[in-house]
């Protein structure tokens, strides 16, 4: 149905059901079909129209499923679309910075179709000789993050031992090619033979191990670590990071970007060795990405280059069509993704 105000289309969602005790399930979102008209409405100052075209799969966004106040996030409203992070390209603006026709990433709706009126999230895509889902993993969110959370918090120098949990995803697989490219020595633990031999052949980590077969993750750091560990880049949380804390040589660094293992939890698990925090005077810091967007330009400046030249290399599991968009989610939790996990709504 087409009006001077826009053409009239269906528009598939992705909707948060309820709030989620436990692991997170497919069942606790759900595939709708509403319809949506494709121009931004009159009193929608500096909004933008726009058709997804990629959407990030992370895994901050369970912590979005539970009834929680006093954070850096809102909960997702039960019986509304999902949204995160996406690449999408202008069907219609308001905006004086975009156009139709412009590739942006930044926060979007889980569905085909979304209008954005928070668009001080967005961020206008000008190199296109990349892949437009990388947007959505390095050259987006999950790249800034790596190159924050290493080089600003740990201050990296040339010859130091870097360790990695999750170091297959999005995150981690940045991080190692980063400190490789430094001069570091890198060890990755992941949870599959897959994602170790992803590691050592594909990424140029010099060893990595699949925690899961590791009955005493204390031994097995000093198996890889007999002389400590300098800077620990903290995706995971838990069990791994108290092992750690026990390897941690004096002045080392943990960046802590993330502790997927209690995403899931009721119950968050307690952590028994911060004492060595003192005697061994290890700086420990939390980050978010957010405070870090104005090095961006920075950022796609070092690693464009690298990309182009083949110096860094990115792992994507790209998830076809949005009704596989909630299978995709809950794969992260059960370590179902080998690389970024994306889902592809539109390849347009």
């Amino acid at each position: 149905m087409e009006s001077d105000d826009g053409e009239v289309v269906s528009n598939k969602q992705v909707i948060f059901k309820d709030y989620v005790s436990g692991a997170l399930k497919e069942s606790d979102m759900y595939i709708t079909t509403s319809t949506i008209r494709l121009k931004v409405p009159e009193d929608c100052t500096n909004g933008v129209l726009v058709k997804n075209l990629y959407l990030s799969c992370d895994p901050y966004m369970r912590i979005r499923m539970r009834n929680f106040q006093g954070s850096y996030l809102s909960p997702f409203k039960p019986g509304s679309p999902l949204s995160g992070r996406g690449v999408a390209k202008v069907l219609d603006s308001r905006h004086p910075d975009y156009k139709k026709g412009d590739f942006i990433w930044g926060i979007t709706g889980w569905e085909e179709y979304s209008l954005i009126t928070a668009t001080e999230t967005l961020f206008k895509i000008h190199d296109k000789d990349v892949p437009l889902s990388y947007y959505t993993g390095i050259l987006g969110m999950p790249g800034l993050t790596a190159y924050a959370g290493f080089y600003e918090i740990c201050s990296p120098k040339k010859g130091e031992f870097v360790f990695i949990s999750a170091a297959s995803g999005a995150v981690g697989q940045l991080v190692g090619q980063f400190a490789k490219l430094l001069g570091c020595y890198v060890v990755g633990s992941a949870g599959s033979k897959d994602k170790v031999d992803l590691l050592k052949n594909k990424f140029g980590f010099d060893d990595a191990f699949n925690y899961k077969e590791e009955l005493d993750l204390d031994a097995a750091l000093k198996r890889y670590f007999p002389d400590g560990i300098d800077i620990y880049f903290e995706n995971v949380g838990g069990k791994m990071l108290d092992a750690v804390l026990l390897n941690m040589r004096v002045h080392g660094r943990i960046s802590v970007c993330g502790m997927v293992s209690q995403y899931n939890l009721e119950q968050l698990e307690g952590v028994h060795n911060l004492m060595y925090l003192v005697p061994k005077r290890i700086h420990m810091e939390g980050f978010l990405v957010s405070y870090f967007f104005h090095l961006f330009p920075k950022y796609l400046d070092m690693v464009l280059p690298y990309i182009k030249q083949g110096k860094i290399v990115y792992v994507e599991d790209i998830a076809e069509g949005l009704e596989n968009a909630p299978a995709a989610l809950t794969g992260l939790f059960a370590g179902r993704n080998i690389g970024k996990q994306v889902v592809a709504v539109s390849r347009e």
